[in-house]
């Protein structure tokens, strides 16, 4: 992904802050994520859209979420993800992301 799109700001987990936000309440990295205007793509259909209808409905802002359906794209199939996630980042190059989510598409 980053090869094909060098401008894209892309951090996995693991790497962005260090590590720091590994095993942190989902709420506190999207919280980082907004600060740093970086939108969240996750696979994580239980737990995140809870705490989204809760920030909407406290007008708590959020830098964007992409869900992505392992039905659709599975986790192993990175070729697939890539290619999706660079489709979408073409369609939306001129979207503002705060508050914006969508569902990854094959």
């Amino acid at each position: 992904m980053r090869r094909r799109n060098p401008g894209l700001v892309i951090r996995g987990l693991a790497e962005w802050e260090g590590g720091s936000f590994l095993g942190q309440d989902d709420a506190a990295c999207l919280a980082a994520a907004f600060l740093q205007r970086l939108t969240l793509v996750t696979y994580d259909r239980r737990t995140i859209p809870p705490l989204l209808k809760r920030w909407a409905a406290a007008a708590r802002p959020h830098a964007g979420v992409i869900f992505i359906d392992e039905k659709t794209i599975s986790p192993a199939d990175i070729g697939g993800l890539v290619q999706a996630l660079g489709a979408l980042v073409q369609a939306t190059r001129r979207w503002d992301w705060k508050d914006r989510i969508t569902v990854l598409r094959r």
